[in-house]
């Protein structure tokens, strides 16, 4: 789970309605001081349990490098609805929606795509599906597979107790003693709350499963010829580092590792993961525009 550190909407940040044939998207906008974009768009996409505020921190930012970015909600997170059905929340369902995504924020335009731990898993259905007009892709802090290690044991044990205790026990048990001892704001408590219980009981049922068992893909997205960066913290306790990094090394792409940063390098060190962002996205346009 992504903390933002304020929800404040920065300058040039707008909550926004997106409209697509798969339905609509909660998602906060960012565009240039000038308001006249002169660079390809951005369509960021969060993790489990996350939402478009996780990239507050970084969205002013990227957008000033004049470029329009967006931030989304999946389908079933916080203020995106999403049906009862377990199938509108596997990889591929969600990857289709975002392949939806890409054509309403690019209007024509070639997409930079960033997707953010269970968001890199489903962001990547997107990029092998083939149908988005995309400019570049971005992992950040996700892996080759399902995740490993202690988060994997934890998840596995909140999912059997879902069904039983509801969103009541990933409360309870996880999400505000782990809030608590970190000493965030009462009001970003109060939002962290009020976001999970937002999202769809069945969609994190769902969703939790495919963070665990996802199939390696790597292989596959590295026969796609585009532009890709693989992103993480130093010390991501997530998917460990060193798997991200041979994830990097398999697809033949660069590697960018940002200092002090854990799980959510857009939050805990937004003005590195910006700049790392931005040179990457500009280069990936100079790539193509020069073919």
């Amino acid at each position: 789970m992504s903390t933002p550190r304020f929800l404040d909407l920065p300058p040039g940040v707008s909550p926004k309605r997106i409209e697509t044939p798969e339905g609509v998207f909660a998602a906060l906008e960012a565009l240039p001081g000038s308001g006249l974009p002169d660079r390809w768009p951005a369509l960021l996409v969060p993790g489990y349990t996350g939402s478009k505020e996780d990239f507050l921190s970084v969205l002013q930012t990227l957008a000033q490098a004049g470029r329009r970015v967006v931030a989304v909600d999946l389908r079933g997170q916080y203020e995106t609805p999403g049906p009862d059905d377990p199938a509108a929340y596997t990889c591929a369902a969600l990857g289709r929606d975002v392949d939806s995504l890409v054509a309403v924020v690019g209007g024509g335009e070639p997409v930079h795509l960033l997707g953010h731990s269970f968001g890199g898993l489903v962001t990547r259905e997107t990029v092998l599906d083939g149908t988005g007009k995309l400019a570049s892709y971005t992992l950040m802090s996700s892996g080759p597979a399902g995740m490993v290690g202690a988060r994997e044991v934890a998840g596995r044990r909140m999912l059997e107790k879902m069904p039983e205790l509801g969103l009541e026990a990933m409360w309870t048990e996880k999400m505000e003693p782990d809030a608590l001892r970190a000493g965030v704001p009462e009001e970003i408590v109060a939002f962290l709350r009020r976001r999970l219980f937002a999202n769809s009981l069945v969609g994190l049922e769902c969703m939790g499963r495919a963070v665990l068992d996802a199939d390696d893909r790597v292989d596959e997205l590295a026969e796609t010829g585009l532009s890709m960066l693989v992103l993480y913290g130093e010390h991501d306790d997530g998917w460990p580092p060193r798997l991200q990094a041979e994830m990097a090394d398999r697809l033949d792409c660069e590697c960018v590792v940002v200092p002090g940063a854990v799980h959510s390098p857009a939050v805990e060190a937004p003005e590195t993961t910006a700049a790392a962002l931005t040179r990457f996205w500009n280069a990936a346009e100079s790539t193509m525009l020069a073919r």
